[in-house]
């Protein structure tokens, strides 16, 4: 009895052994998508931040309802995914200071390239900085690309960063929500008539820092829009 006892555990450890050793036939993510996020004005690269659009991906190939996944975007504006399976997927830009655009359904095979372009909520234009000593003054107007069903706009904040890494996510809180200019009101001539300044004071000397102002509406997301990153090196 023992013999045969003794046998079968062999007999299962050997079959075991035998289907670890097998190699997983399953194909690995073999696709990569890319791409820029323009501005439907200057057809230049979106002003945002890491993470500040989301694109969205769902993949058709098995299912009509299929669970997203998303793509963060980059500081610069552009967006990458280099670990996807292929297949044909909707694809559309989403969770952003921008108006709501419809997908696009796409192969994507190899690497596959596809740029967005985007309407964003607010413009900051007329932008302007000095400094005086070790407060910096940023002034700036806001346009709105579509007025009609804009949001309420909410604040204009300064960001602040030791990196040109700045933004909402990257910036030093002192410098931030303590100068930030609220404005929670609606669209109207008064506000596209008003220069904006925005002071941040108490900069530290023999420093370089990277600031920009980001603006934002009270939608679901409430994403800023940005100015361009300016570079300010403290005396």
């Amino acid at each position: 009895m023992r013999k045969i006892i003794a046998g079968l555990f062999i007999l299962l450890s050997a079959t075991l052994m035998s289907s670890c050793s097998k190699e997983d036939n399953y194909e690995g993510p073999n696709a990569a998508f890319k791409g820029r996020l323009l501005d439907n004005d200057s057809k230049e690269n979106f002003l945002t931040e890491t993470g500040g659009v989301q694109v969205k991906l769902e993949e058709l190939s098995w299912s009509a309802t299929p669970t997203p996944q998303f793509i963060p975007s980059k500081s610069d504006g552009t967006f990458e995914d280099t670990k996807l399976f292929s297949g044909h997927y909707r694809v559309t830009p989403a969770n952003g200071a921008f108006w709501p655009v419809e997908g696009i359904e796409i192969d994507i095979n190899g690497t596959t390239t596809q740029d967005f372009t985007l309407t964003p909520y607010l413009r900051i234009t007329q932008f302007e900085h000095e400094l005086q000593g070790t407060t910096l003054i940023m002034r700036c107007k806001l346009s709105a690309p579509k007025e009609a069903g804009l949001p309420r706009l909410l604040d204009i904040k300064p960001f602040v960063n030791i990196s040109d890494y700045v933004g909402s996510g990257a910036t030093i809180s002192q410098y931030t929500d303590p100068n930030k200019v609220d404005i929670n009101a609606s669209w109207s001539g008064e506000i596209a008539a008003k220069t904006y300044e925005i002071r941040v004071p108490n900069l530290k000397s023999g420093r370089t820092f990277y600031a920009r102002l980001g603006a934002r509406v009270d939608d679901s997301y409430k994403q800023f829009n940005y100015s361009q990153i300016i570079t300010i090196t403290v005396p």
